[in-house]
């Protein structure tokens, strides 16, 4: 039966997230500091709003490329927040989550061999995407020291004639790295002078806490050569309603344009009309979040420091990267040891790429009480190797 299978797809690995989830949950009274989702609701304004088009028999499907209402507000949102306008008939297409538009963005772009380069630690989904359409992954090994950020040296090492797209992830899952625009300007000009094209996956650019956002697409001559990719799951806490969103030029849109009516049609009506309610007045919702998140970040930036695990001070997103090679385990080691002993789940960092060895992924979308247990936990795990 195997003969049957594209050779391409056997070899593509299973997510390294989702294998650890599956020994999770075979423990059901852990705790776990893993999960990279909101433990808020959703917004009750947002809930009701989905709910009432349900109700109201807005159930139909809506344009291939969303609600032109829903569009004509993430332009809006956009401009003022990453301070680019996009055309809402032309230029953004509503997805399923903002996986479906990472996937769209590099099956428009990719031709077989073309290169696609992935600064690592990185969300799990980049390099299996571009294996999947016969591109080839050449990763970057960010470095703590660095603050996990992409240098300018580090990219030009990685560029070679075949090399076609960068993806940068800023806010960062895993490490919550955050890139300033004078460290963006030096890449953006690497990447103008090799004619690359940018991934800019932003889903997290709500959640930055010491400094403002910048996205590259707002730098000079790079709109028109970067594919900006968000959604509502991370700041609206919305992961279940799947719904994302890619904007771009009119050219590379309507070509992913054409990939989704083939394969979604288009995205869930109800939850374009939630997100519509949402983000016709976000920023207290938003805001509400960000500093909870924010006062959990210090939080455990503090206790896991204290406790002996060296963790670079995210400065975005709802995680941390602590090291754990000094203790003499692998990382996936560590995580399954301190899940037998201490009931406590976290996520190896090798996950996340061959440069995630070492560390580990812990979420603090998790409420005071939550990380306080986790840590006791943590503490009493790690005292065996002092």
């Amino acid at each position: 039966m195997r003969d049957f299978l594209a050779k391409k797809i056997k070899e593509v690995q299973p997510s390294g997230i989702r294998k650890f989830f599956d020994i999770v949950s075979e423990q059901p009274d852990a705790i776990s500091l893993g999960v990279g989702e909101p433990d808020f609701d959703t917004p009750r304004h947002m809930t009701e709003e989905g709910i009432r088009s349900l109700r109201e028999g807005r159930t139909f499907y809506t344009a291939n490329a969303g609600l032109l209402q829903l569009r004509e507000k993430i332009s809006d949102y956009l401009a003022e927040r990453v301070k680019v306008r996009y055309d809402p008939k032309t230029e953004i297409i509503v997805t399923v989550g903002g996986s479906e538009a990472i996937d769209l963005a590099m099956r428009v772009f990719i031709e077989p061999g073309d290169e696609v380069i992935i600064p690592q630690p990185a969300f799990v989904c980049y390099e299996p995407i571009t294996r999947m359409v016969d591109g080839t992954p050449v990763t970057i090994d960010l470095q703590a020291e660095n603050e996990f950020q992409l240098t300018p040296d580090q990219l030009e090492a990685a560029i070679t004639e075949k090399s076609k797209i960068l993806i940068l992830s800023y806010p960062s899952n895993p490490t919550g790295a955050v890139m300033d625009r004078d460290a963006l300007i030096k890449i953006a000009d690497v990447v103008k002078r090799h004619d690359l094209l940018v991934i800019s996956d932003e889903i997290y650019a709500e959640l930055v806490y010491d400094e403002a956002f910048i996205s590259i697409a707002s730098l000079p001559e790079m709109r028109e050569r970067t594919i900006v990719i968000n959604g509502f799951s991370k700041a609206f806490a919305m992961t279940g309603w799947r719904l994302g969103y890619v904007s771009g030029p009119e050219l590379f849109i309507e070509q992913m344009l054409k990939i989704h009516q083939y394969t979604i049609m288009t995205a869930p009506t109800a939850s374009q009309y939630a997100a519509l309610e949402g983000l016709k007045d976000w920023k207290d919702t938003v805001e509400t979040m960000r500093i909870s998140y924010e006062e959990r970040r210090n939080f455990l930036h503090h206790e896991l420091t204290r406790i002996g695990l060296p963790c670079y001070r995210a400065k975005g997103a709802f995680y941390l990267f602590p090291q754990i090679s000094q203790f003499g385990l692998s990382s996936e080691d560590f995580a399954l040891r301190l899940l037998e002993q201490e009931k406590l789940a976290v996520v190896p960092g090798s996950a996340f790429g061959a440069s995630g060895e070492g560390y580990l992924r812990l979420s603090y979308a998790y409420s005071i009480e939550e990380l306080k247990e986790a840590i006791k936990r943590m503490e009493r795990f790690v005292r065996q190797f002092k």
